[in-house]
């Protein structure tokens, strides 16, 4: 069982960059299935990006909408998931949240409704 918590939101402006942390527990970290969703006001759920674990591969998927901007990766050493998010805009304003799931492999990655634990999400907020 792993428990994330999301560090790292906070106001930015148009263009400008933050770093989000995912620390989380457990001795089986580095096998989880660890992703990033956002939420924002009025919005349901969407995915983010999403890594498999490291025994296959550490291989990555991101949301069209933050392809080439948003890089996620992980530290087996330190528990961390950091999701580096680069030329940011006013409509990635949102809760973000990190999960991950037992389940290892790329089967539905990016659907949140297969993550079985959840950090507590972290403001960001992007004005223009």
């Amino acid at each position: 069982q792993v428990q994330p918590v999301e560090s790292g939101g906070g106001l930015v402006q148009a263009g400008g960059s933050l770093r989000l942390s995912c620390a989380a527990s457990g001795r089986t970290f580095s096998s989880y299935n660890m992703g990033w969703f956002r939420q924002a006001p009025g919005k349901e759920r969407e995915f983010v990006a999403a890594l498999t674990g490291t025994w296959s591969g550490d291989n990555t998927n991101y949301a069209d909408s933050v392809k080439g901007r948003f890089t996620i990766s992980r530290d087996n050493a330190k528990n961390t998931v950091p999701l580096q998010m680069n030329s940011l805009k006013p409509e990635d304003t949102a809760v973000y949240y990190c999960a991950a799931r037992a389940r290892g492999g790329y089967w539905r990655l990016g659907d949140w409704g297969t993550y079985d634990y959840w950090g507590q999400g972290t403001q960001v907020t992007v004005s223009s």
